[in-house]
C-alpha cells in the first residue's frame, strides 16, 4: 500500500558497518532518497565511516535533508534497537530506543536549499510506499508494523 502519513515502528540489529535505509513516501522502481525520502539506518560509530560522515548521512536523519540531531542513541552493533518513524504531512520524527533523535519540517529544512545540494525530485510526494532500502550489508529486523493516520 501506499501511505500518507503514517507510524513506522521497528526493531533491527546491525552488522559492523552495516549501511542500509528506510524509504517514506518512495515512487515504485525509483531511489527512494530522492523520489521520496530515506531515513537512515547505519552504523555511524564503524570506523569505516569517520572521519568524513556528513551530518545528514548519520543514522536516523532524512538522507540529505534534516540532519539527526542526537547521534548518540544507538546501540553497539549486535543489540536490538527499537525505531518509530512518525510522518504527518510535512513533519517528520525519528524515534531511536526511546528518545527523540531527528525532528523537523521538510519545507522550513529546504527554504534555502537542499542540505545536500541535490535534486529531490519527489521530497514532496504526499504519499508513497515504505521499503526497506538494501545497500548490500546484513541487518535483520523485526517487529515491522505500520499505522495509518488519519
Amino acid at each position: 500500500d501506499e501511505y500518507t502519513d503514517f507510524i513506522f515502528r521497528f526493531e533491527f540489529k546491525l552488522t559492523e558497518g552495516a549501511n542500509n535505509g528506510i524509504g517514506i513516501r518512495a515512487e515504485m522502481g525509483k531511489d527512494a532518497a530522492y523520489y521520496g525520502m530515506e531515513i537512515q539506518v547505519l552504523d555511524h560509530y564503524n570506523k569505516i565511516y569517520q572521519p568524513g560522515l556528513r551530518d545528514y548521512q548519520y543514522h536516523g536523519s532524512v538522507y540529505g535533508i534534516i540532519p539527526t540531531q542526537n547521534r548518540d542513541q544507538l546501540k553497539p552493533v549486535g543489540e536490538w534497537n527499537e525505531e518509530e518513524i512518525y510522518v504527518k504531512g510535512d513533519n517528520i520524527r525519528v524515534t531511536l530506543n526511546g528518545v527523540v533523535i531527528t525532528e523537523g519540517n521538510i519545507r522550513e529544512a529546504t527554504k534555502n536549499g537542499n542540505y545536500d545540494k541535490k535534486e529531490h525530485p519527489g521530497l514532496f510526494n504526499k504519499k508513497g510506499y515504505i521499503g526497506f532500502l538494501g545497500h548490500g550489508s546484513t541487518l535483520w529486523y523485526r517487529n515491522v508494523r505500520v499505522k495509518a493516520l488519519k
